[in-house]
């Protein structure tokens, strides 16, 4: 693979990535949630209610993967099923209450794992990270 135009090697971006995306998983809490059910309560809350289709399309799994786990996280009352406004025929999934505080909870058990992984680090590497946040929050927003 070639390295871009600044000499950024895409590669080896992608390994610290994964690296830095096993570090957070072990920080997850207790009984936590799938990767794929916290991306859809977190679609759900940024762009909101969604058909089954179009959100199983959005997350990249089939159908019935997304209705065996919109029924589970429905059960564990982190979303709810409503009817489109304009047309009662389609059924629309957002998120609740309680799906909000899962993710914010989920999300600050992994800050404060990420933080004291952290705490070791170089005022020099932090400073460096600091720098490269923005850059990355518009590659994860530009490209979803």
């Amino acid at each position: 693979m070639m390295a871009s135009r600044t000499g950024l090697d895409p590669a080896r971006l992608t390994v610290a990535v994964e690296r830095v995306f096993s570090v957070l998983r072990q920080g997850n809490p207790p009984n936590d949630i799938s990767l794929t059910a916290a991306s859809t309560i977190w679609r759900l809350q940024q762009e909101g209610p969604r058909k089954l289709t179009d959100l199983a399309a959005a997350e990249g799994v089939s159908q019935p993967a997304m209705t065996q786990l919109v029924q589970r996280l429905e059960r564990e009352g982190m979303v709810v099923r409503a009817a489109e406004p304009t047309d009662r025929r389609v059924v629309l999934i957002e998120v609740t209450p309680a799906g909000v505080a899962l993710l914010e909870n989920r999300r600050a058990v992994r800050a404060g794992h990420l933080a004291a992984l952290m705490s070791d680090m170089s005022a020099d590497d932090e400073a460096l990270i600091a720098a490269a946040l923005p850059a990355l929050e518009r590659l994860a927003r530009d490209r979803r």
